[in-house]
């Protein structure tokens, strides 16, 4: 259009070119018109579907597919545009494909969502154009479709692949050395080359006249308790997660092969208050109990009552429990202010406090400075990470077990220290 408008200009002052132009302006028309007749007239059309899962994970890379075929009786070009929850902040998403007669192609991109909820989804655009590409024709599919941001299940079904077999060392997960054995006895059976020779049942094998050992297995139906803390300590966020998410995703995890190792798994969330109890059992039914209570987890804008905490675990949890207690301390003040109530609770359960590392500070304490603001601000960080060392050096000499992990290694080191802590039998 735009040369068919300077060629006119250009004919008014050399009267020859008129006829040319003129000539192009009607192929023009022509071509716009047989453009608009095949995609607009024709009985053909494009067909697309956005394919969604039932929910999305929270923190991973989740697929999304589309597809789209082509019913037009001429190949097309397409230009796909998905209109993404709003979350995700992006507005360039475009898909570009060129489709034959009758050809149908499944498009794939990923999200990842950093929040759980109710994510809605717009409309799936696509503009398909003919071979003369003047116009373009739209179509709208899958408007307004919503789904679910659950806690990261995709971890739990990775780490249920994995902590069962024998690649964890894949993951970070160690092998943990067995320290003597649990006395729960499961039988008696005949020795095999690299029983422990200290298990032999003499009386059996007396009896026998061969070598008989007694064997152990691990204690089983364990309570093991994942507590959060909803304070607004666990608001902080880290790779766009928040502390409280990093939790979440650890106790899905956690709870799940607590479950396939045969103990019991619950969890409760306090800040101000105590809330949001599942209490431990193997059931069936308790994944999916413990998964909806984590969905509506929020983090509270007020400082964590510590000492509610300790009352309501007095009153409603008598068995000795393995309690993981996922909360975060900056300073030694801060610890100083809760120590007591956590030493109660160590009296009568085995405690695991697990807090968090400030990877940014880490960042500034690597850096190398240029300045002398940069010296002071290194200076404080140092400082910082140091604290954060004896807040751990502290709860150890009061026998309390402590992680102190980044956030994105939470889940690994939780995993880790269940599986030390049931290696030797402390529980």
């Amino acid at each position: 259009m735009t040369l068919l408008v300077l060629g006119f200009m250009l004919s008014y002052f050399f009267a020859s070119l008129y006829s040319s132009v003129r000539i192009l302006f009607f192929l023009f028309c022509l071509l716009l018109i047989a453009d608009y007749l095949l995609l607009f007239t024709s009985k053909g059309k494009i067909r697309a579907q956005r394919i969604l899962p039932d929910k999305l994970s929270n923190g991973d890379e989740n697929p999304i597919q589309f597809q789209i075929g082509n019913e037009y009786l001429f190949p097309v070009s397409i230009k796909a545009i998905d209109e993404i929850p709003f979350q995700f902040q992006k507005r360039d998403f475009e898909q570009f494909s060129r489709l034959k007669k009758g050809e149908s192609k499944t498009f794939q991109y990923h999200l990842r969502p950093t929040e759980r909820g109710t994510y809605s989804f717009g409309s799936l655009n696509v503009f398909a154009e003919s071979n003369i590409g003047f116009l373009s024709k739209r179509y709208r599919f899958d408007e307004n479709a919503e789904i679910p941001v659950y806690p990261s299940f995709l971890q739990l079904r990775k780490y249920d692949l994995i902590a069962f077999t024998n690649r964890l060392h894949q993951y970070g997960l160690k092998k943990i050395r067995r320290i003597g054995h649990t006395m729960e006895f499961e039988q008696i059976k005949e020795y095999v080359q690299g029983d422990d020779i200290r298990n032999i049942n003499w009386k059996a094998t007396a009896k026998k006249s061969q070598l008989m050992v007694n064997q152990y297995q691990d204690e089983k139906s364990q309570p093991i308790y994942s507590i959060i803390d909803k304070g607004r300590v666990m608001k902080m966020p880290f790779d766009a997660l928040s502390l409280l998410d990093y939790a979440i995703n650890a106790t899905l995890v956690i709870s799940n092969i607590a479950i396939k190792k045969q103990d019991k798994a619950g969890m409760l969330a306090f800040s101000n208050k105590v809330e949001n109890r599942v209490v431990a059992e193997r059931r069936n039914s308790q994944m999916s109990l413990i998964l909806e209570t984590l969905y509506n987890l929020e983090t509270n804008l007020v400082e964590s009552d510590f000492s509610r905490l300790y009352i309501d675990i007095k009153r409603n949890i008598n068995q000795r429990s393995l309690l993981l207690l996922y909360t975060n301390f900056e300073t030694l003040d801060a610890l100083h202010r809760q120590l007591g109530y956590l030493q109660a609770l160590a009296k009568q359960h085995l405690l695991v406090v697990i807090f968090f590392e400030n990877t940014e500070l880490n960042h500034f304490a690597e850096t190398q400075p240029k300045n002398t603001l940069q010296v002071f601000e290194q200076t404080i960080a140092e400082k910082f990470i140091y604290e954060k060392k004896l807040i751990v050096n502290e709860l150890n000499r009061y026998g309390i077990q402590t992680i102190l992990t980044k956030p994105e290694d939470l889940t690994i080191n939780t995993i880790n220290k269940y599986l030390e802590i049931k290696a030797r039998g402390l529980l």
